[in-house]
Formats: structure tokens, C-alpha cells, sequence
């Protein structure tokens, strides 16, 4: 059976390729997509979001508008890695649609308690600022009976991107991100990090890319080829990172990825390091009397290895129909 998910974004590049992968595989059955400020303002990414969906052919699946910021700080945004719309400039006819008039906590809400009433519960993809899902989780605990799990693309164990410690999603609100591992810690929900040390690595080259182009009729192949050549273009590299649809993968196609249950916790106060997920690898569990801290209270899957070429060619047959 298909596996039940929800899609949290801030659509963004690697977003859309996630998105184009959750719409079209068969074995996932995308309930919902729900919209925050990260990568754009939540407007342009509630646009690029039923863009994507358009091209997918999926206009059936709930497109719904969220937090427009972070919890405490002002909004920014990473047009300067997406293009000025967020989804890479390249005049993509827009979707005539119009997204759900509840708010994304809301969406959220409804799916999930749907779900424990059929005992359904869904898998919640969440590939951007965890703002949503910190407000949906503190409002509405009780949506935990209707969640399998949650695989956040976000964090990471090694180093950072929006800084040199922190990754853009969790710098971007960390204290959303910090309620996050809070609330699931408490409501006992099941979490996996797909982060930074693996998020680089399923690459596609730019001969896919342009095959996928190929395929033309202003659809999903097409669209996912122009999605890789922008990315590889704007960085100069003869390849590109599928980024965010590795966390999708990763709910696929578990095996592809090494976990390792730690203990993690978000910085919230550091000068240098504000919005850096603290992943606690010490090989040793003897006397912590040294430490002031202790272990973090929340222990969680952190993917710390990625079979890269398994994760590529899954999301290049989805997306190519195929055909390459």
C-alpha cells in the first residue's frame, strides 16, 4: 500500500524536485502540501508550490498557505541560491489555482486526525523552517495519534550553510525547531534528521538533465530538468543535488540511507552558532559529571550516510516516467 504522507515546504529549488518525486511515485499518497516562509516569502512559495503540482498533473492534492515568518526573529529568504521567485526564474507558466482558504496548521490538523480516525496515520515530510509544525504540534497535540513518523530535511551533525555552523531551515527559526524535537520527544513521535551530511550528495548530471528537458510538453520531466541545469548553472558545476527529495527517498527507499539514533539539540543562544543542531556522537556513555548539560533530553534517527547513485536514479525514473 502506499505510504500516506505530508509535505511541508518553502518551494525553493530542491523542494519542487522533492514535490515532482512525492506527487508521482507510486508508493506514496500525498494527502496535503502545506506552505512556510524560507526560501521565498510564503506567497511565492504557495505559487511555485501549485506550479509544481500543475506540471505533476496532481491539481487534486490541498495546497495550504502557513507561517509567513519565524517564531521570534524576521523572516529571510535564499533567492540568491533559488532566483528571484524562488523556483529558479524560468518562466514556468503559473498555476491558475488557488491555494485551501484554512491555514496550513489548520490542513494539518485536519489531515492528521483524519488519519487517526481511520488509522491511516501519515508520514510528515517536512522540507523547510519547522514553523508550521512547531504550531501545529503545541495548539494541536493530540494530531500525534495520526502521525507515523516525521522526516525533517534539515540540521545537520557536521558543519553548516547558512552559517558555518547552522543549515538553513533550522537557522532560518530554531526555535521552532528546537519545539519540534521538544514536542515529539513528549508525544512520543518518531524522528528522522535527513540533514546536511547527506542532503549534498545524490547528484544528477547535466546530460540527464537535458534528456529529462527533452521529454518537453511543459510537464514534469521537463520541468525537473530545468529545476537540475538552473542549480548546476548558478553554481558553475556540470551536475546538480536533487537536495530535499533525498529526505522523500529516505521515506521510499529506507534502506538507502545510514542512521544512528542521538541524543541532538538545537542552539538557541550561541554567538557564532545560533541555529546549529548539537548531534552527541560521543562513542561513550560513562560519567557525564564533566558536562553541565547532560545528554539532550531528545534522541533522534540522524542520517549520517547516503547510497547517492540509489537516491538519483530513484528520483530520475520517477520523474523521467521512466523513460531515461
Amino acid at each position: 500500500m502506499a505510504i500516506p504522507v505530508v509535505l511541508d515546504v518553502d518551494t525553493g529549488v530542491d523542494d519542487a524536485c522533492a514535490l515532482l518525486l512525492a506527487a508521482l511515485h507510486p508508493g506514496l499518497d500525498l494527502r496535503a502540501v502545506t506552505c512556510v516562509g524560507g526560501n521565498a516569502p510564503v506567497d511565492d512559495v504557495v505559487a511555485n508550490t501549485l506550479t509544481v503540482l500543475d506540471a505533476a498533473g496532481r491539481a487534486d492534492v490541498v495546497v495550504a498557505r502557513g507561517a509567513e515568518r519565524p517564531l521570534l526573529e524576521e523572516a529571510v529568504d535564499a533567492r540568491h541560491v533559488h532566483g528571484a521567485d524562488g523556483m529558479g526564474d524560468l518562466d514556468w507558466p503559473k498555476s491558475s489555482r488557488q491555494p485551501d482558504p484554512r491555514h496550513a496548521v489548520e490542513v494539518l490538523r485536519d489531515v492528521l486526525r483524519e488519519a487517526a480516525a481511520t488509522d491511516e496515520p501519515v508520514t510528515l515530510i517536512p522540507l523547510a523552517p519547522l514553523t508550521n509544525i512547531a504550531l501545529l504540534l503545541r495548539t494541536y497535540p493530540e494530531v500525534a495519534r495520526g502521525l507515523r513518523e516525521v522526516v525533517f530535511m534539515g540540521g545537520a551533525a557536521d558543519v553548516g550553510n547558512a552559517t558555518a555552523s547552522a543549515e538553513f531551515n533550522v537557522f532560518h527559526d530554531p526555535e521552532a525547531a528546537a519545539v519540534v524535537l521538544d514536542a515529539c520527544a513528549d508525544l512520543g513521535i518518531a524522528v528522522t534528521m535527513y540533514g546536511l551530511d547527506v542532503f549534498y550528495a545524490p547528484h544528477i548530471g547535466l546530460a540527464q538533465a537535458d534528456a529529462l528537458v527533452a521529454v518537453g510538453g511543459r510537464g514534469a520531466a521537463e520541468l525537473a530538468g530545468r529545476l537540475v541545469r538552473f542549480q548546476a548553472e548558478r553554481f558553475g558545476a556540470g551536475s546538480a543535488t536533487i537536495g530535499d527529495a533525498g529526505a522523500v527517498c529516505a521515506v521510499l527507499d529506507p534502506g538507502g540511507v545510514q542512521r544512528e539514533k542521538l541524543p541532538v539539540r538545537v542552539e538557541l543562544a550561541g554567538t557564532w552558532s545560533r541555529g546549529r543542531t548539537i548531534v552527541d556522537r560521543r562513542d561513550w556513555t560513562g560519567d557525564l559529571s564533566h558536562d553541565p548539560h547532560g545528554l539532550a533530553p531528545t534522541t533522534i534517527d540522524v542520517c549520517l550516510e547516503v547510497d547517492a547513485d540509489r537516491y538519483a536514479r530513484l528520483w530520475l525514473d520517477t520523474v523521467g516516467g521512466g523513460s531515461l
